[in-house]
């Protein structure tokens, strides 16, 4: 199959320029010989490759050549009719790596003193990673939903300097999501010299809801009814969270604190799909503050023993 040079800068195969640039400064800070005393071998090796696949995908013609015949015809200078007599030439990896960092020549190393990145304890280390909130309604949560965030971040172009660029990150919310369950974006950060960008992190919140509170997997639901129809009967009405309205019959005779379920009307279960959990409803019994004595005499007919 030949090399894959997105695979070796770490990209997709729709990276941009500004993409690339990005891996390649990241991966060969990391990986230059100078960086590895002591797996110098290595280091050369993976050190030239990453060069080669930024000299590939960074040149226009190179990649269309390399995306449509591979790695092979590429080097090979195989005639195709697309390549229009293209000659494939390798540039060298200290080149490519000076036109980012500078450096000096007569063999010295190409790691620019005034750069504090280039340290003798190892590649750069990564930032701590950034929290937000994320409050998201109930509703959002039952049924799922996208959210765009805009973000402003600051990145470094190929000569270090710092400019301010804003990007929409897509949240793609899952029915069923919890309190607490964390949307990471890697290296989404600030860029700055020596450091890894942080990690981007949302954290779901749940806003609070006018008639449900979640309760795991549970909804519950507080209910207050008469005397009358705790004893009798009564039927209740309840609008879910995605639009529907559930017609209960209350037929237990209802004692303070009774608890009904309704079974598979609560909260989606994010990793059993197609399974709820349960509706709860709190019976709140609302006692009369006051009975005559004609009602008094009623009562006891009706119910005493």
């Amino acid at each position: 199959m030949g090399v894959d040079y997105y695979n070796i800068l770490k990209v997709s195969r729709s990276a941009t320029d500004e993409d690339l640039k990005r891996a390649y400064k990241r991966l060969a800070m990391v990986w230059h010989p100078d960086k590895n005393p002591r797996n110098k071998k290595e280091a050369e090796a993976r050190f030239k490759q990453i060069c080669e696949a930024y000299d590939v995908l960074s040149d226009p013609q190179k990649r269309q050549i390399y995306d449509q015949f591979g790695e092979e015809a590429l080097k090979s200078g195989v005639s195709q009719p697309q390549a229009n007599g293209f000659r494939y030439n390798s540039r060298n990896p200290d080149e490519i790596f000076n036109e980012f960092f500078g450096g000096g020549g007569g063999g010295s190393s190409p790691f620019p003193p005034s750069e504090s990145f280039y340290r003798a304890d190892g590649p750069p280390r990564k930032a701590a990673p950034v929290e937000n909130k994320l409050p998201c309604s109930l509703e959002e949560l039952f049924s799922g939903s996208k959210r765009k965030m805009r973000i402003s971040r600051n990145v470094l172009d190929p000569s270090g300097k710092t400019k301010n660029v804003e990007e929409i990150l897509t949240i793609d919310i899952k029915p069923g999501w919890k309190k607490g369950t964390k949307i990471t974006f890697p290296e989404k950060g600030h860029e700055q010299p020596n450091i890894i960008p942080s990690d981007l992190i949302f954290v779901i919140e749940e806003k609070p809801h006018g008639i449900y509170k979640r309760d795991g997997n549970d909804l519950v639901v507080n209910r207050r009814i008469s005397l009358v129809d705790a004893l009798a009967g009564t039927t209740i009405s309840l609008p879910t969270l995605d639009g529907r309205t559930l017609t209960i019959p209350v037929t237990d005779v209802i004692k303070p604190g009774y608890e009904m379920v309704v079974p598979k009307e609560g909260m989606p279960i994010a990793k059993e799909p197609g399974n709820k959990g349960n509706l709860r409803i709190k019976f709140d019994v609302k006692f009369p503050s006051r009975l005559t004595a004609e009602q008094k005499s009623s009562l006891r007919q009706v119910l005493g023993e």
